[in-house]
């Protein structure tokens, strides 16, 4: 199964992915890619302005449009334009380079969207706000149905998505159809904590994974002793390290395994596999509020998982795709390989057979979601029919 490339780069083709695994419309993105083609031609990083400025050109049009709906009254047909406007303005400001024009204003659009889409579209999320150590992170919490306690995952973001993103790969409502409520998290260097809030990556992730521990005990619905961790592209590194030091997590999975982050920095910097976004480099040290390269370098060393596994002691589940162009394949057998203290540990690997055998699935995600919460409720004691 290929990834759908109407561009001559990885990059701007990954975002192509993103929309349309997200809920894009098909020829919504086709009308936004055919005037940009030559302007991919250069690479990633060049023409990332012609980028913006042709996707928040829809979101701006599919808002006005859901505007025109509102007023006759038709509240889910406004909802779903807005849903499409904060994802197209998403991945648009995704793909600026930190500081760029029109970024911030971009993403403010984007997140007021995605909150009248809520309330219009009357949608099982509500944003809720954890109290970290410096600051809070903010989350989207979607609620398994009936009264409870049910259990809950926490689902944490990759380098360079948003809680927005992952409530739209739709694991949420594929927990909460087999009984699973979901928190999704703008975790430290992540979505409103990064942009709002200048809150760096924290490799560290229990810290402000046990806070999400904590306000989920606090909530009735919740039962407590079946709290699970996921997370994608650069949370199959964060999800991991928390189960392994916090022992309230009662089951793990990883959607994509960095188990060892720093190392393919290094691949990087020879050019070895692809980036996820333009102006890579700039975006990774503004992540982790990093002045240059070596502060970069020495705060990423902690990124690296060796040596941690052996600390799981919850049902664990690595998934990666077999044609992962961003993060080697080799790194899901190093996590399953070492999670030797695992009561019932798993390795699932996508293959062409079925798809999602690029990186977390951006050529299918379907399967990767499925598998998933299959996982969950099997661990947490929901239903999987």
């Amino acid at each position: 199964m290929a990834l759908y490339s109407p561009f001559p780069n990885y990059i701007w083709n990954l975002s192509v992915a993103i929309a349309l695994e997200s809920g894009g419309q098909i020829g919504e993105i086709v009308d936004m890619c055919q005037p940009i083609i030559e302007a991919a031609a250069g690479g990633g990083d060049v023409g990332t302005p012609a980028f913006m400025k042709q996707w928040a050109a829809m979101g701006d049009k599919l808002i006005e449009l859901a505007a025109e709906d509102e007023a006759r009254g038709g509240g889910f047909s406004a909802s779903d334009k807005l849903e499409r406007a904060a994802l197209y303005l998403l991945v648009a400001e995704r793909m600026q380079g930190h500081g760029a024009p029109g970024r911030e204003a971009t993403y403010a659009r984007a997140l007021a969207s995605f909150e009248q889409s809520t309330a219009l579209g009357k949608i099982n999320r509500e944003r809720v706000e954890i109290p970290l150590e410096h600051g809070t992170m903010a989350a989207l919490y979607t609620r398994a149905a009936g009264e409870g306690p049910h259990p809950v995952v926490v689902y944490c973001n990759g380098l360079d998505s948003c809680k927005e993103m992952l409530y739209w790969s739709r694991l949420p409502q594929a927990l909460a159809r087999r009984g699973v409520s979901t928190l999704c998290v703008d975790q430290p260097g992540t979505g409103e904590a990064l942009r709002l809030q200048n809150l760096p990556v924290d490799p560290h992730s229990e810290n402000w994974a046990s806070r999400a521990v904590d306000w989920l005990e606090a909530q009735v619905d919740v039962d407590p002793k079946r709290i699970g961790m996921t997370g994608i592209s650069l949370g199959g590194h964060f999800a991991p390290r928390a189960v392994a030091y916090e022992p309230r997590f009662a089951s793990g999975a990883c959607w994509g395994a960095n188990h060892n982050w720093r190392e393919v920095q290094d691949k990087r910097m020879k050019r070895e596999g692809e980036n996820p976004v333009p102006h890579y480099w700039a975006h990774v040290m503004w992540a982790f509020g990093a002045k240059d390269m070596d502060e970069f370098l020495a705060k990423s060393d902690a990124m690296n998982l060796n040596g941690h596994m052996d600390r799981v002691k919850v049902p664990f589940l690595v998934t990666h795709g077999a044609q992962d162009r961003q993060i080697s394949v080799d790194y899901a057998h190093d996590c399953y390989d070492q999670l030797v203290n695992s009561p019932r540990r798993e390795l699932k690997i996508f293959t062409a057979r079925e798809g999602g055998v690029e990186h977390v699935g951006a050529d299918n995600m379907a399967f990767g979601r499925d598998y998933i919460a299959d996982w969950f409720a099997e661990t947490l004691g929901g239903h999987t029919a």
